[in-house]
């Protein structure tokens, strides 16, 4: 067991005052998170073992929570999940001190910027499967044709065959959807992100970062589309102050 004490590095605060903001370090242990100043800037940071922390949900949710609360003090930077110094000293030299002016340039561009997460999803499988087989003749032809066929072996052989098309059909359509859903935000965004999406209800996740005075539009943007999906699609919206998906700050010791 490693019984070294370093510093977990959250980000980087637009502000150089030193702040408490509370036990809610990442480890489970109530470990205090606070501010480390260098010039206007500083470093979001908790005491923690030097060890290498699962990416877990409990504790992706810990390094979240931290960011969250310290965007209330100012622009925040996101740095890179499990980013652990030995000490504050190597935390001033060679990241506040060293990467100084690179940090105000980037804490100044995203000053007045926003990040939104806009996941959709097909509420009803069956009902998907059936849109596909009417808008594929040939599916819908070969569905009937093995309703009517005797032999076994024909008949699994057939069923393989439509599950084939059947996925294949299902991913174009995902991808004219999700399409669909970008081109609509894209004119509201500065940059845009697409995620890796997982099952078959899942058309796309993306990112998107804005100008936080567009929030209202965007909302609003969001909230027809909604309303345009009714029941056979589901929207799920999220928004941050922190930008996650377009700011990674990484550090090599």
């Amino acid at each position: 067991m490693n019984n070294e004490e370093g510093r977990y590095l959250y980000g980087i605060l637009a502000d150089g005052a030193k702040k408490e903001l509370g036990p809610i370090g990442i480890g489970g242990r109530d470990d205090l998170v606070y501010t480390l100043p260098y010039q206007d800037i500083a470093a979001v940071i908790s005491c923690s073992p030097v060890v290498k922390y699962p990416v877990t949900r409990d504790n992706a949710l810990a390094h979240a929570k931290v960011l969250d609360k310290a965007v209330e003090e100012g622009t925040v930077l996101p740095v890179k999940f499990c980013t652990i110094a030995e000490s504050e000293g190597a935390i001033i030299e060679k990241v506040l001190k060293d990467r100084y002016q690179e940090f105000v340039d980037l804490l100044k561009d995203m000053s007045d910027k926003m990040e939104f997460g806009i996941r959709a999803l097909w509420r009803d499988k069956d009902a998907t499967y059936a849109e596909i087989v009417e808008e594929h003749k040939d599916i819908k032809t070969l569905k009937g044709k093995l309703e009517k066929e005797k032999d076994k072996q024909k008949k699994y052989a057939g069923a393989v065959q439509v599950g084939e098309l059947v996925q294949k059909a299902l991913e174009e359509k995902k991808k004219k959807e999700a399409t669909a859903l970008l081109e609509t935000l894209k004119p509201l965004s500065l940059k845009w992100k697409e995620n890796q999406v997982y099952g078959d209800m899942n058309i796309v996740n993306a990112a998107f970062l804005t100008l936080r005075e567009r929030e209202s539009a965007f909302d609003e943007k969001v909230h027809s589309l909604g309303e345009e999906y009714g029941e056979r699609k589901q929207l799920k919206y999220t928004s941050s102050l922190v930008p996650y998906n377009f700011v990674e700050i990484v550090i090599h010791w």
